[in-house]
């Protein structure tokens, strides 16, 4: 049985089905290796910054991540005062994503505490 299962994941794995590597949320699906976001099928077409960003928030599904954290973790510099990158990125992604400005369905903002999926 060992064998046998070992034999599905090496299948799985070289044959480019392995799901692990995909995160799914209500229609929009992120692929980490091939670095790709799909919505409903399609493809949306991000740069690598936002795509990274959408891929952090996605690992911390539920949990807020402030602007701070964002910023030092995709763009790995130190983040200074009255920084409106991040939130310029969030609203690029949004546009993307189709996402309505005053009820977002992915991108959650937490004011004054940062962004969050559910």
């Amino acid at each position: 049985m060992a064998r046998v299962k070992s034999a599905l994941r090496r299948y799985k794995k070289y044959n480019g089905e392995n799901e692990e590597d995909k995160i799914f949320i209500d229609g929009l699906e992120i692929s980490r290796d091939k670095h790709k976001c799909l919505l409903y099928g399609k493809e949306v077409d991000l740069t690598p910054i936002e795509f990274d960003i959408l891929l952090y928030l996605a690992n911390k599904r539920g949990n807020v991540v402030s602007s701070e954290e964002l910023f030092e973790k995709v763009w790995k510099e130190k983040y200074l005062e009255n920084n409106n990158t991040v939130m310029v990125h969030i609203r690029r992604i949004r546009e993307k994503l189709g996402e309505d400005t005053k009820n977002p369905k992915y991108i959650k903002t937490v004011w004054g505490v940062g962004y969050k999926i559910e």
